[in-house]
Formats: structure tokens, sequence, C-alpha cells
């Protein structure tokens, strides 16, 4: 059974599970590929998520299922929706299929707004279960899963249902609402599609515009040639290090020196096996997937995993 929280108390903010969910956007390329992550190109429609109060309860709540169910590309999956006071936003049992039960806290018969967000995260975790995708600690399972929502189209629901001032503090999920943006963004780059107009909550977009530039500087981070001066002038003085340092380690089997630049980034530079001269390895400002190429001036990489093709000055 899954857990979707929604927390009431104060509300974490910034980028603190920033390696998790690098890693869960990795995980993603690696589970469904290049191609199958573009088969994702069509986010959850803000209309599919209208769940007006004269509405039928039990039926709309169906027909915003359904609607998840498509937008996560599951036709073969039905989702039983049912109300009940627990602590938890919403959980699934995930069984073998095609019908999964969801049981949604009391409180959306009445505040039906952001039952797609609650939903989201549970039609997620079916599709990561289908998926055999996981990772092994509780905590990093869900930010896979929140990560997920949001890589795949239907996660702005989760950021949207953020909600922060004198009276009110919400949000659903185990990302922080920056980090949402981050991968809200990431989506955005890939597709070339704008979330900004879906959001309803200002402190959902200002989380976005927060994790959108996290997610730009990602782009222009040497060695990739956006970089700008003071980014390249770090690069340069983390390259002369792990030159020196590889030098030391002289002919050892599989040496490398890592070396971690002002801004965060870390590089690894090792000698080329057939004696070509060092190589540096980093970061796939797409897929986080880690590149290894020559320390050679100007070049063009392609990221196996994620297919991006990238313009770097080494």
């Amino acid at each position: 059974m899954t857990q979707n929280r929604g927390r009431s108390g104060p509300i974490e903010h910034g980028f603190p599970h920033l390696a998790t969910v690098r890693a869960s956007i990795t995980a993603l390329f690696r589970r469904l590929s290049a191609d199958g992550i573009r088969a994702y190109d069509t986010s959850f429609a803000s209309a599919d998520a209208a769940f007006d109060a004269g509405d039928d309860l039990h039926l709309g709540a169906q027909r915003v299922a359904a609607a998840t169910v498509r937008a996560l590309r599951l036709p073969d999956a039905r989702l039983v929706v049912s109300f009940r006071e627990m602590e938890q936003a919403a959980t699934v049992e995930l069984a073998a299929g095609p019908e999964y039960f969801v049981e949604v806290n009391d409180p959306f018969r009445t505040h039906r707004r952001d039952l797609a967000a609650a939903l989201a995260h549970e039609v997620t975790h079916v599709l990561l279960h289908r998926l055999d995708l996981r990772f092994p600690g509780t905590v990093e399972n869900e930010i896979l899963t929140d990560t997920a929502a949001a890589h795949l189209g239907a996660g702005w629901l989760l950021l949207d249902a953020y909600r922060e001032d004198a009276l009110t503090h919400q949000r659903f999920g185990c990302l922080t609402p920056e980090e949402f943006g981050y991968v809200l963004a990431k989506r955005a780059a890939l597709f070339g599609e704008d979330p900004a107009p879906w959001f309803t909550s200002p402190q959902a977009y200002e989380a976005y515009v927060r994790g959108r530039a996290l997610a730009e500087r990602d782009h222009r981070r040497a060695p990739l040639t956006a970089a700008g001066p003071l980014a390249r002038r770090r690069y340069a003085k983390a390259r002369r290090a792990g030159a020196g340092a590889e030098a030391r380690a002289g002919a050892e089997a599989g040496a490398g020196a890592e070396v971690r630049a002002a801004d965060g980034s870390a590089y690894r530079f090792e000698q080329d096996g057939s004696g070509a001269g060092l190589r540096v390895s980093f970061p796939c400002p797409v897929c986080a997937q880690r590149l290894r190429v020559p320390v050679r001036g100007r070049l063009r990489a392609r990221c196996g995993l994620c297919a991006a093709v990238l313009d770097c000055t080494t």
C-alpha cells in the first residue's frame, strides 16, 4: 500500500532531495528509454482536473481518475475511488490489476480542487509498480514517484496543490515545491511546453520559477559551451586540479580524480584507457546520466541514454 501525504504543518523549501530527484530522472530514462519518455509528450489537461461542487461525487471522482489513467498511458488500468477518514491524502493497493482500489481522505468530498493531484500521485505508483521500478527506501521511493509524476506530465497538479499563507499550509508528496518546479522545468525544456498558465496557486508558480532557474543552470554549467565566464573559470581550475591528481595517481588501474567545483558540479578526470589523453565525466543536463568526453577543446557529445546532443568546450 502506498501513502500520499497532504501536509498542513510548516513546509520545507529548497532542494534537499536534489540528488535523489536527479537519480529518479536517470532511472526513468533507463527504464522507459528516450523514446518511451517522449511518448508522454502531452501533459494532463487542466480541464480534465475540473471537479465542481455540483458534480456527482462518485461519478466525478471516477471521471478524474480515468483522465489520470489516460494521461499516464495506462489504458488497461481501472481505478475504483472511495472516500474515508484517514491521515493520508490517499492510498492505493498495488495489486496485479487491472482494477486498483484507491482510498481518498474524506475532506476531498467537498474540497475537490485537489482531488486530481492526489490521484496523480497514486496512479504514478501504479505505473511504477507495473514497470517494476522502485528505489529501496520508503522516502526515496516516494521521491521517485513524485519525480515520475512531474516528468511524465501529471505532476504539475501536485505543485498546484501547494498553498502557503498565514492561514493555510498544504503540499502533497515528498518533494519541496521548488523541487517540483525543477522537474517540471526539465520536462518543459524537453518538450518545449510552458506549464506556467496552468497554475492556479500563485505560490506554486513562484516555486516553479525558482525550480526553473536551477534547471536552466544545469544547461549552463561547464564544460557545456553555453556556460558563462565564471563557470568556465571554475571548470578550468577543476581541470587543472584533476589533471594534477590524475598524474599523481600514476598507472594505478582505474585511477581517477574527482574535483568538485565551487558551483557544486562534480567533474571526474581520468586518463583514457587507450592512452589518448585526459577525459572528463559530468552529468547530462537532460537526464543526469554521467557523460565521458575527451579533454581536447570544443566538441559535440551525444548522451547514450536520453540522446541529447550537447556542445561542449572541455
